[in-house]
């Protein structure tokens, strides 16, 4: 006597019992999924792009504002900083600061972010050139791995840029010298997969060419035929001063602190050690100067928390689903019982014993757990794929849906053991029928 076969076609037999015993497992299952999956990715991009970084110091405001936009490059700047006030930051002598990497935002391409910084910026993240290589002057770009498949760029391709993150085709600075990619970065689930990297003078040049013709706008109105060729004869000389920069930047290695007079929008810094100087020096940068020091572990911790409490009530949500989902196992199969009195007789007449009685109707509960399961697996992970594209084209962080936690075995556990015991009694019952009585009264 095969009593999976049985109990499957015992199943069958109900089939509205059995797919509401299964949409409610399913559901329950697949939140538990969905939830874990999100998680344990938003908290793997989270230490992954902490790269060693203890404080990022920019301009006043919100330190949140300031970590998300300067680490994750999901917000919007605080503001800038003059480089003058930064010279601190820079000395190879400092007792605090190990390494402090300047970077400067502002435009995007597609909305990915183009940043402003040095070679440095990827040794942070380890990230590795796998076409190309590294930009040399102004205006050549290397790129995430996660740019380059979404906005098509390739090598020696050239593109102006947008001013802010969002790409809407109005704010593109179309004059001037476009950006060319020389390099394209390989991706290694960090931030630089979702960045347009360049050094900072190229950011400076984009703005400079900015104000220039916002300038020229101005002081043109109204103006005669004599006005605007003197005015045309100027911006050309613009043009020819800032391409004897760009000559000139090529020619010596650049240096920030020689550009007293520009803003860059923040610095990433690595302490040399986490004594007292360290624990006090976010908070002196803050009271007794202009600028503001953030630590990024703290600011992510309050992430985190403003996340779970959400992420909690969405938990109890779905054990609360498994919870119902079992006591209707236990329903269903209990008030099946009386309309299987003479199918249980008939079987204990045919040689089957009370402990098959029993087996048959647990094997009944833990078939219904198992798919239950797999629908629940199903739909988390389907889930993950459908908002994690929506959460790609908001934040450009991948989301993968075929990640694989042990998490999920324990799920599968936890709902065989649930359906043991929502079965049991039912199976205990079962077990027990009387086969004289029983067949007497068919």
């Amino acid at each position: 006597m095969n009593l999976i076969k049985l109990a499957w076609k015992n199943l069958r037999s109900k089939p509205l019992s059995m797919l509401l015993n299964l949409l409610l497992f399913g559901l329950g299952v697949g939140l538990v999924v969905f939830l874990l999956l999100i998680n344990f990715q938003v908290s793997q991009n989270f230490e992954k792009n902490l790269a060693g970084i203890d404080l990022v110091v920019g301009a006043k405001g919100s330190p949140m504002q300031m970590i998300l936009c300067n680490m994750y490059h999901i917000d919007a700047p605080t503001g800038n900083i003059p480089v003058k006030d930064t010279r601190a930051f820079f000395n190879p002598k400092h007792p605090v600061v190990k390494e402090a990497i300047p970077l400067s935002l502002g435009d995007s391409y597609k909305a990915y972010r183009i940043v402003g910084t040095d070679t440095t910026f990827l040794d942070l993240y380890d990230a590795k050139v796998a076409k190309g290589r590294i930009w040399r002057q102004d205006y050549e770009v290397v790129i995430g791995s996660l740019v380059a498949d979404r906005a098509h760029l390739h090598l020696g391709d050239q593109f102006y840029s947008s001013h802010g993150l969002v790409d809407d085709g109005i704010n593109i600075h179309d004059h001037g010298q476009k950006f060319r990619v020389v390099g394209i970065l390989e991706p290694n689930q960090t931030v630089t997969d979702q960045l347009i990297l360049c050094n900072t003078p190229t950011i400076w040049a984009v703005h400079d060419h900015e104000e220039h013709d916002h300038e020229e706008g101005e002081h043109g109105e109204g103006h005669d035929a004599e006005h605007d060729d003197h005015d045309h004869a100027g911006h050309d000389h613009d043009h020819d001063h800032a391409d004897a920069v760009i000559e000139d930047a090529a020619a010596k290695p650049f240096n920030l602190l020689d550009h007293p007079e520009e803003a860059i929008t923040s610095i990433l810094v690595k302490f040399r050690n986490r004594g007292v100087q360290a624990l006090n020096f976010p908070r002196a940068i803050n009271e007794q100067t202009d600028l503001m020091a953030a630590q990024p572990s703290w600011q992510i911790n309050r992430v985190r928390d403003m996340m779970g409490s959400g992420t909690d009530m969405l938990r109890l949500l779905a054990a609360a689903i498994i919870f119902v989902s079992a006591i209707s196992l236990f329903i269903s199969l209990f008030s099946s019982l009386r309309g299987r009195k003479y199918e249980l007789a008939i079987l204990r007449v045919m040689g089957g014993s009370r402990k098959t009685l029993f087996a048959l109707i647990i094997i009944e509960g833990l078939i219904l757990a198992v798919l239950g399961y797999l629908l629940g697996i199903l739909l988390g992970h389907l889930g993950v794929g459908i908002l994690g594209g929506e959460l790609e084209a908001s934040y450009k962080y991948r989301f993968t849906p075929w990640l694989w936690l042990k998490e999920e075995y324990l799920i599968l556990l936890v709902l065989l053991i649930l359906s043991f015991i929502a079965s049991l009694i039912p199976a205990i019952k079962a077990s027990r029928t009387p086969i004289s009585e029983t067949l007497s009264e068919g």
